[in-house]
């Protein structure tokens, strides 16, 4: 195994199929980085000129310590100070779910990037349709392991609706895929029938008409 599939490998499984979507030399600017996962491997093995925003203080401390460049503050108000299409794309990964204002933040985030790439736990998964059912209370599953009173998650998204979302604000999907995984897991597959019952996650990356 050589070193960039080791590294490869050792990511969570959501953000291989983002890093497989992003171009060699790319201006990329991930929001919510966390530990800097994705950045570190896409400005090691893709030569990226990467930029991260994170909330968490000691987050952006690992990062640094990587030799990532990443802003601390909260991305919803940092994204703003942007010019007009500073980075040809800008990651949004398993946060839309928190995201208090989402119908303006994505058209602001399209404003700053040429593409958009998000990814967010789907709740029509049949898990969580299940527990509703059969238990009738919320559902905690490996991907929304919250109770409702601890949860960080204010949006109830699924596929079905992300994708009513975007024809509604005008929005192109330019590319999809499904999968199945766990939050940490760094091994998943791609759902590619009866996504939205199937799949734990939406990936899928946006871009205005034209």
């Amino acid at each position: 195994m050589n070193a960039e599939t080791e590294l490869l490998e050792n990511t969570r499984f959501d953000l291989q199929v983002i890093a497989s979507w992003i171009s060699p030399g790319s201006r990329v600017l991930d929001l919510g980085c966390g530990n800097g996962d994705l950045l570190y491997y896409l400005q090691r093995e893709k030569q990226v000129h990467g930029t991260g925003i994170e909330l968490s203080e000691s987050k952006v401390a690992r990062c640094i310590e990587r030799g990532l460049t990443v802003l601390q503050g909260d991305f919803q108000e940092e994204v703003h100070d942007y010019p007009d299409l500073s980075f040809d794309f800008v990651i949004l990964s398993q946060t839309l779910q928190q995201i208090m204002e989402p119908k303006k933040l994505i058209p602001e985030l399209l404003r700053v990037g040429r593409r958009v790439i998000v990814s967010f736990p789907n709740f029509g998964h049949w898990l969580v349709r299940a527990q509703v059912l059969f238990t009738g209370h919320a559902p905690v599953t490996d991907q929304l392991p919250y109770e409702w009173y601890d949860t960080p998650n204010i949006r109830v998204i699924t596929i079905k609706d992300f994708k009513r979302f975007l024809r509604m604000a005008g929005i192109r999907l330019a590319r999809e895929v499904a999968i199945n995984t766990h939050h940490h897991d760094r091994e998943g597959h791609i759902v590619t029938y009866l996504t939205n019952l199937r799949a734990t996650y939406g990936i899928m990356m946006l871009e205005l008409p034209g």
